[in-house]
């Protein structure tokens, strides 16, 4: 079991109830996934961009990224239908809090100028969205040998009913957010 899935049994959940007096223990809320989502639009041009920001990925998240494809035509981007502009990873499990450990303890405090994340982010359903600006900040990334620099959007799903809820659950586990 991953250290971070112990301290949200152990730890997290007992904090939860006593605060928001949940009756059932499946009310809390929990981390239901993690995904991962790299645009990569100049894969249009050169389509070794998209190979390696589905290794890059790959290697981020622990699992094999999937390429995703363009859902309509735009033309003043010269963008077609069904052209690969991005990869995507959903994580689960055990990998999702593997992820989150790391996002937490070695990516996050790697940004340069960090004052911590806004705690606006959420999307109103206890979700929390997030972007990198740049790959490098997780060490499995050699930044000597990446081609391109990239970013990522980030998306924590919660099973909270409310953003305090899922706010209060990130906290708990380590999330830093900016006070404001």
């Amino acid at each position: 079991m991953a250290r971070l899935q112990e301290a949200y049994r152990t730890e997290v959940v007992p904090k939860l109830v006593e605060r928001f007096g949940y009756g059932n223990l499946l009310a809390v809320p929990r981390i239901e996934k993690i995904c991962l989502n790299m645009g990569v639009g100049r894969a249009m041009e050169n389509p070794r961009m998209l190979e390696t920001a589905v290794e890059e990925l790959s290697i981020i998240a622990g699992q094999r990224a999937v390429p995703t494809k363009a859902r309509k035509a735009i033309s003043t981007w010269r963008l077609r239908e069904g052209y690969k502009i991005g990869c995507r990873v959903t994580l689960r499990g055990r990998k999702m809090y593997e992820f989150f450990d790391r996002l937490v303890s070695v990516a996050i405090p790697r940004i340069r100028d960090f004052r911590g994340m806004s705690p606006r982010a959420f999307d109103g359903r206890g979700n929390y969205t997030m972007g990198l600006s740049e790959q490098t900040a997780f060490p499995e990334i050699d930044a000597d040998k990446t081609e391109f620099v990239q970013g990522m959007d980030i998306t924590i799903v919660t099973s909270a009913k409310t953003d305090e809820e899922a706010r209060a659950l990130l906290e708990d586990l380590g999330f830093p957010f900016r006070n404001s």
